[in-house]
């Protein structure tokens, strides 16, 4: 990276993956708290591509050409402030926010330091890439609002996925047992990283054939096979609905009232503090990491066509060095 110069991933208007290309742009500056960061891999999450595409946080995109990507793993370049406890050449993870400024899909971008955590030693650079916006989304579902627990029954939908094999794993961890929804070629996968029953994605009567479950950790929403609408039969009575992809399941709420549920929507909190449990967690071999391709940086329209494709099995990663 020449001074001041970097490359990235840039988009010149919303659209599909072709628009996306690789140029030379500024790199950004830091601001008062914020963490530069030389990134190594970054993860290409479906929210990228929703963004991409003009939805969800778009809204806040302030001009093109622009630099999206959420998921970032690379080597501190300038820390906060000289005792801070992330230092240069510290190595990182964690999560820009490319709505309000600069995302992960160049060689350099600023970042709080709040939503950075060490990276964990056990890791590749892409597959660290590959965790943070996933493994935060599971942490937020299945700990903070499912509040996983011994005797719980918890159904995740989407299990295969990347937030979806995070929170199969961690309300695994958290005592809870789990069911999982998964295409077959996943099956097996996923009873590997601890669900104690696993189901056709494709079986239409899934609810029928299980035990009544506590909580709907709902990754697939109601776009596709209405999955969502479908939960309520699996739910007990004043069960909870957890409702991750925006919008995917407009009637959630009256329709889960309607049933005698409970339901709530989800918005991911970049918190570089859960991270680091997270993160601590793989180090100690009770979480694994699984990364379904790794692009180089000039074929980033392939990376976004992967995600959208709805095939990828785990995280789909860009390699930026």
């Amino acid at each position: 990276m020449e001074s001041g110069r970097m490359r990235a991933v840039l988009l010149d208007e919303h659209g599909q993956p072709g628009p996306a290309r690789v140029g030379e742009v500024d790199a950004p500056m830091r601001l008062s708290s914020e963490v530069l960061v030389d990134v190594r891999a970054a993860g290409v999450e479906p929210v990228d591509a929703a963004m991409r595409a003009g939805a969800g946080d778009a809204v806040g995109i302030q001009g093109f050409p622009w630099v999206g990507g959420h998921d970032l793993a690379g080597t501190v370049a300038e820390a906060a402030y000289e005792l801070h406890e992330l230092q240069p050449g510290d190595a990182v993870f964690g999560v820009a926010n490319p709505a309000r400024g600069w995302g992960s899909f160049a060689e350099r971008v600023a970042v709080s330091s709040l939503c950075l955590a060490r990276k964990p030693a056990s890791l590749t650079w892409e597959e660290a890439a590959a965790v943070p916006l996933a493994a935060l989304a599971a942490w937020d579902a299945v700990v903070r609002v499912a509040r996983a627990h011994g005797g719980q029954r918890i159904l995740v939908h989407g299990g295969a996925s990347g937030a979806g094999h995070f929170a199969v794993q961690l309300a695994r961890y958290f005592g809870a047992r789990v069911v999982a929804t998964a295409p077959e070629a996943s099956i097996d996968l996923l009873r590997e990283l601890g669900a104690d029953e696993v189901v056709d994605h494709d079986g239409r009567g899934f609810a029928d054939s299980m035990q009544k479950v506590d909580v709907v950790i709902d990754l697939a929403g109601d776009v596709v096979g209405a999955w969502g609408a479908r939960s309520l039969a699996a739910l007990r009575p004043g069960g909870l609905h957890v409702g991750v992809p925006t919008g995917s399941w407009p009637g959630a709420a009256a329709d889960c009232a309607a049933a005698g549920m409970r339901s709530t929507s989800l918005r991911v909190e970049p918190d570089g503090a859960n991270l680091g449990i997270v993160g601590r967690l793989i180090d100690a071999g009770d979480i694994r990491v699984r990364v379904d391709s790794i692009h180089p940086l000039g074929a980033a329209a392939d990376a976004f066509a992967r995600v959208e494709s709805g095939r990828a099995r785990g995280a789909v990663v860009l390699r930026m060095r």
